[in-house]
């Protein structure tokens, strides 16, 4: 019944958000010559450091990590003495040279303005990419990276793994459910940025840390003197002024707070609404606060405004960045958690014994934050967990305000950062609700996600065919922060129509030396 009630719903929209094969139509790699499943990957790492180090990690425990780039030495020691038999380079461009016909597969985890330039250079070269989110700092590398793959065959993924988690999958059925009815409006948000934004002068020059090559760290964009702000120790995220976590903030490197968590807190808006699919009507920042002349806003509102899709109705999109608390929600009924709910702190940590993490005395789906551990489902709604958490007695602990709401004719729900503990609002609405029948494939997390796509099996469910589309509307507000007003987007011109200032945002320039390998249509 459930099943004949969303085809009435939404009809032959369905048909396009449950693939056959996964969530794409780019092949994984035709010509490894995998005898099974169960054969090693041999991965490379560009970026070893950081988010690079996690990727890893959840790589390892079932395939070979072979070889390993990083510009920093001191940012990648721990990585590099967790993998000693694995080759060391500063040079991506070497590593591949020297290494190629021994790597399957590579990780590209730096910062964003060298994503596309790394990636290119491994999938023409044959090799498996997982690249960070937000994949690409501009959305003319977006596109070419959805073409490269194409070209080269190779199995792709972006790093938003809550796109594979159960809450994300469960937000877009409750929609395609009709539960809430038609949905017109979502708002997204983020504590983001954690890093100094909206600063207004470069500091003098410092000396070039030893352990670093600053030329290499720059890449294609435009060289400058290396500073570390006069500090000699990093702030409490390991940064000095550009690097190695601070560049998110600077036009050059990063893409801000939307950069950073759009693709997680969007992804469910995104798979549910068919973000990717629909005309943008127009994109503009609504608010900001702390301009730069080379970094982005301490603080932001976007508004995204989305044309009508099949039976779905025109649909307009708020994000906020830089919130202490959670935004307050037209509708949403006063003292209803929204967005990432609180933890019940048990004995040992939240989730039960054992500190943060541990689920021995909680259910299942309730413990710790799940989108670092690349594992699905993720944090999943349970009721007697929300009693718990409602009783007088209870101890909380409340995550920093990351999230979203849906707002539909009948009704709404919220999901949080990664999908996590989707849920009916008010929360009572779920008291004997009943999820729809799965209509969307499982993932088995994000990273076997992509491995089983290198070994043959379905492409990922962020591959580039997925994650290109999904990038490119939302780096349409990257580029509204630098501008007044709406901006207007072509997309089958890939062109801003009526601003020519921020039409030039869309691709990037390289420095020469790194010139890039344009895959032609």
């Amino acid at each position: 019944m459930a099943h004949t009630r969303r085809h009435f719903f939404y009809g032959a929209l369905l048909a396009g958000a449950v693939p056959t094969a996964g969530f794409g139509s780019v092949a994984a790699m035709k010509f490894a010559g995998y005898k099974s499943p169960n054969e090693k990957l041999n991965f490379a790492a560009i970026g070893s450091g950081g988010q690079g180090a996690s990727n890893l990690g959840a790589a390892a425990p079932t395939e070979n990590i072979v070889a390993l780039c990083d510009v920093d030495d001191r940012r990648a020691a721990p990585t590099f003495k967790r993998f000693p038999d694995a080759p060391k380079y500063k040079d991506f461009r070497q590593m591949l040279d020297k290494e190629g016909k021994n790597i399957d597969a590579v990780i590209v985890a730096t910062p964003d303005h060298m994503h596309a330039t790394a990636a290119v250079w491994c999938m023409e070269r044959g090799k498996n990419v997982y690249v960070q989110k937000p994949l690409v700092r501009t959305i003319w590398e977006a596109r070419q990276l959805r073409a490269a793959a194409a070209k080269y065959g190779v199995a792709t993924q972006m790093g938003n793994q809550g796109y594979s988690n159960e809450g994300t999958r469960q937000c877009a059925e409750i929609v395609w459910n009709g539960d809430i009815g038609a949905v017109t409006e979502v708002h997204a948000w983020s504590d983001r940025p954690l890093w100094p934004q909206g600063l207004t002068e470069i500091p003098k020059e410092d000396p070039v840390p030893s352990t670093l090559d600053w030329d290499l760290w720059l890449g294609p964009a435009e060289k400058r003197p290396f500073t570390a702000g006069g500090k000699t120790e990093p702030d409490r995220w390991g940064g000095f002024f550009y690097q190695p976590f601070n560049w998110r903030g600077f036009y050059d490197f990063g893409c801000g707070a939307l950069g950073d968590m759009a693709c997680h807190i969007l992804g469910a808006p995104n798979m549910a609404l068919h973000l990717s699919k629909r005309k943008i009507v127009g994109v503009e920042c609504i608010k900001k606060e702390g301009p730069s002349p080379f970094m982005f806003p301490k603080g932001s509102v976007i508004r995204y405004d989305f044309a009508a899709y099949g039976n779905m109705p025109a649909l307009k999109i708020f994000w906020y960045d830089g919130l202490k608390q959670n935004p307050t929600v037209p509708g949403v009924p006063e003292g209803e958690w929204i967005g990432d709910p609180p933890f019940l702190v048990r004995e040992g940590g939240p989730g039960g014994p054992g500190g943060p993490g541990g689920r021995g005395a909680g259910r299942p789906g309730m413990g710790r934050r799940s989108g670092f551990n690349f594992n699905s489902p993720g944090r999943v709604f349970n009721w007697d967990d929300f009693q718990a958490m409602k009783a007088p007695d209870a101890k909380l602990r409340f995550p920093t305000p990351d999230g979203s709401v849906f707002i539909g004719d009948k009704g709404m729900l919220t999901t949080g950062t990664y999908g996590d503990v989707t849920r009916l609002l008010p929360v009572e609405k779920m008291k004997d609700y009943e999820m729809p029948a799965p209509l969307l494939t499982r993932s088995p997390g994000h990273m076997r996600d992509f491995i089983r796509a290198c070994k043959g099996g379905d492409p990922a469910c962020s591959n580039f065919d997925v994650a290109a589309p999904f990038v490119e509307w939302m780096l349409l507000g990257v580029i509204a922060l630098r501008h007044e007003g709406k901006l207007e987007y072509d997309p089958d011109k890939m062109k801003i129509t009526n601003n020519a200032e921020a039409n030039k945002l869309l691709k990037p320039t390289f420095r020469k030396g790194w010139e890039f390998h344009t895959v032609k249509s």
